[in-house]
């Protein structure tokens, strides 16, 4: 029985503030069982997660629970929650300071007075609302003193007068690292403003300060590892807790918190799948986070905003899947990401980290608990970046090294994407008329031919002579981001033990478009340029017979549908495509 429930709590789709989703009558998924496990830990906590994962809406629960002036709406806010059930001895007793980095305007080379301005507001702010609790008259002298370093350190001496303890807040305080990445001139300028007697490490100076003063807390939260050890002689008394296995899932969500989010909706609103169907469909998309080595033997977790995202979308359409599986907020600051590419390209052309990454399926390192930005080109610095950043993800440990793997379909499609941009040095412009004309012949009309035709003639024009030193890396590689551009399917590529090795396979994406009608197996094949023209042919029988194999396997029955499924062989020598067919069934 279908029907909407005018009861049915909303979606806290895109909030970050914890007393309109605790009032107003949002579904909130229960995360304040950490509160104890936070308050047992350090004092001074470090904690770095991927964008969009939740890091605001917990600072904010905090904030709720800590705060002196939210102490008779704690039942509201916290009665029916895990925390609210077992309160500890500090909740409702700190001065609340929160400070957040991205809302500080202006680059890196006027930052002092982006920081100097957000902190004058902030500081005023908390004065403002503390007034009651602080000495008379201390937001006229704060507004005499000049500058966030002279404020801050009169702020807390004022609180320990009155004697007031303060839980400092800053969220996203690695975000003036954004200019490092996007513009490599400014490296010089962050050195200058983290080390010796720079400002910003001047203001964490002073952080360090107040905490033998009345600053008793601090929860420091960010996406980057990078200005942690840049700043760390400036406020060394802070403990990194994002690779620690109790806190794996302090944010996201766990696969029995989507079941249950689920689950309730399932009897407010119209659905036409179970819980475990909808469970197949997001997983491949949102799933397999892990954030601890120790842990990367138990569930995953899902990406919190996508999720959100997806449930929103399908009672919006009334029990159908979104067609977009991937919303677009959650794609990384392109610039960001440009810069990576950068520095990536700065490994020797046979090591480039994305590039193995994407061919292999996966990549080995040690994960980095902090590092300074000048250091970023060390290949272990730089996968710990791409891993906070949301990128890799922890899968087990191959030779005696932490082995990491792109984490799910949203990742993987973004990746490709970019991907593209690291194969030449000119922005590469390809027409998205064009692919969208053959992506919807290939999924409705079987024109296997003229897609894997305009692949072929991209890649021979976009090659540079180090991607052709690549090899197959590069053929591979950028085969790969072209399907991803591709919204019909989902293009996985794995080793596949039981049934040899397929290249890709694309996946119909049937609960966005029900009415496509092929699906496809590719399997390709690279020869080098000084190979014998006889290896092509072996090459093909290879690719026939593995093809054969990995269509007879349940995994590719069940997933075509109603589809008819083509079985095409790929052997390229060189950047040519020489062979481009159908095996017969």
């Amino acid at each position: 029985m279908e029907y909407v429930s005018s009861e049915r709590k909303l979606l806290p789709y895109g909030m970050m503030n914890f007393a309109d989703i605790r009032l107003d009558n949002y579904y909130y998924v229960d995360k304040t069982s950490f509160i104890p496990v936070i308050e047992q830990s350090d004092r001074f906590f470090f904690f770095i997660r991927p964008r969009r994962f939740g890091k605001s809406l917990t600072l904010n629960m905090l904030q709720h629970y800590y705060d002196v002036r939210t102490r008779d709406k704690f039942d509201a806010l916290f009665g029916d929650l895990y925390i609210g059930k077992h309160p500890t001895r500090d909740r409702n007793s700190y001065l609340v300071l929160y400070l957040n980095f991205s809302g500080i305007s202006g680059e890196l080379h006027n930052y002092r007075q982006g920081l100097d301005a957000h902190c004058n507001t902030c500081f005023g702010y908390f004065c403002d609302i503390y007034a009651e609790y602080l000495p008379k008259g201390t937001k006229e002298v704060l507004n005499e003193k000049a500058g966030a370093v002279e404020q801050l350190d009169y702020l807390y001496h004022q609180c320990e007068l009155a004697g007031q303890q303060i839980y400092l807040f800053i969220d996203e305080y690695d975000h003036f690292t954004n200019a490092i990445l996007s513009d490599a001139e400014s490296i010089h300028r962050y050195t200058e403003e983290t080390h010796k007697e720079g400002y910003l490490r001047s203001f964490f100076n002073k952080v360090k300060a107040g905490t033998y003063s009345s600053i008793k807390r601090c929860f420091i939260t960010g996406v980057s590892p990078v200005t942690m050890d840049d700043l760390t002689s400036g406020f060394n008394i802070g403990t990194n807790y994002s690779l620690t296995p109790k806190f794996n899932a302090m944010m996201g969500f766990t696969e029995d918190e989507v079941r249950e989010m689920l689950t309730y909706y399932s009897t407010k609103a119209p659905f036409h799948h179970t819980v475990d169907e909808l469970i197949e469909l997001m997983k491949p998309w949102y799933d397999n986070y892990c954030f601890a080595q120790e842990c990367y033997d138990q569930p995953t977790l899902y990406n919190s905003n996508m999720v959100l995202y997806f449930v929103k979308n399908y009672i919006d359409n009334n029990g159908k899947a979104p067609r977009n599986m991937i919303e677009s907020n959650i794609r990384i600051d392109y610039e960001k990401l440009r810069m990576l590419i950068r520095k990536d390209k700065e490994f020797a052309h046979d090591a480039s980290i994305i590039q193995t990454l994407v061919s292999q399926g996966y990549i080995t390192g040690e994960l980095k608990d902090g590092f300074p930005a000048a250091n970023i080109v060390d290949s272990d610095n730089f996968v710990s970046l791409l891993y906070y950043f949301g990128m890799l993800t922890v899968s087990g440990t191959y030779k005696g090294k932490t082995k990491l793997i792109i984490p799910n379909q949203v990742v993987r499609e973004q990746l490709y994407t970019y991907l593209l941009n690291t194969y030449n040095e000119a922005d590469l412009s390809f027409s998205n008329h064009e692919k969208d004309e053959l992506s919807s012949a290939l999924a409705y009309d079987g024109a296997w031919q003229s897609y894997f035709n305009y692949i072929a003639d991209c890649l021979k024009r976009y090659a540079s002579q180090r991607d052709k030193q690549k090899g197959e890396f590069f053929v591979h590689g950028f085969t790969l981001a072209m399907t991803a551009q591709n919204r019909f399917y989902r293009p996985i590529s794995e080793a596949d033990t039981q049934s040899g090795y397929v290249d890709i396979f694309l996946s119909p994406m049937l609960e966005a478009y029900p009415d496509m009608r092929h699906s496809y197996i590719i399997e390709l094949k690279y020869a080098k340029y000084k190979d014998p023209e006889s290896r092509v042919e072996e090459l093909r029988a290879e690719a026939v017979a593995q093809a054969n194999r990995y269509a007879d396997t349940d995994r590719v029955k069940n997933a075509i549908g109603t589809t008819q499924l083509h079985k095409i062989v790929v052997v390229y020598k060189g950047m040519e495509m020489r062979v481009c067919e159908e095996v017969n069934s």
